[in-house]
């Protein structure tokens, strides 16, 4: 039995003026902005599936969904973190911590349904899935408001000691 650490971080541009929705943990806020990016631009969603490639050596984000969201037009993240769960090969996650860093929205009115979101993609308790944000007192593009920026810390418990990749 081994325990494994994974970190991911994402980051994406604001974008004014935008018919696209602005999604975070999987859930859609309402804001006068959204993200730049090919696809939904979560970077909560897109900083957990890098977690999960950080512990198993998939290039998720890179790779499998950049082709999904060219190819098939698919820009749904919890489809890129669904694919990236594949790959733990039966590991468990027992713990997400989540760190947002931006100047808006607000986070703390949105953690119970990005939690449950969360939890619902992971199979993993709400009560082990932590979110914490700042606007790190805007020391950065992030906390001015120029976009927004996600880290997650996973720890996944692999009862087989397999390799993960």
């Amino acid at each position: 039995m081994i325990t494994l650490t994974g970190l991911g971080q994402d980051s994406h541009r604001v974008e004014n003026n935008s018919k696209k929705p602005l999604i975070l943990g999987g859930i859609e806020i309402e804001a006068d902005f959204s993200l730049q990016g090919n696809s939904d631009a979560d970077p909560v969603l897109h900083a957990l599936t890098n977690a999960i490639s950080s512990i198993t050596g998939v290039n998720i984000i890179g790779a499998y969904s950049d082709k999904l969201c060219k190819d098939e037009g698919i820009t749904d993240s919890s489809v890129y973190l669904e694919h990236g769960m594949k790959y733990l090969n039966g590991g468990k996650i027992l713990h997400i911590a989540i760190s947002i860093e931006c100047l808006k929205p607000r986070i703390s009115p949105h953690i119970g349904r990005m939690k449950k979101r969360i939890s619902e993609l992971t199979k993993v308790s709400q009560n082990s899935i932590g979110i914490t944000a700042t606007s790190g007192e805007a020391l950065t593009g992030f906390g001015r408001g120029e976009g927004i920026q996600a880290f997650v810390i996973i720890t996944v418990l692999d009862e087989n000691g397999k390799q993960h990749s």
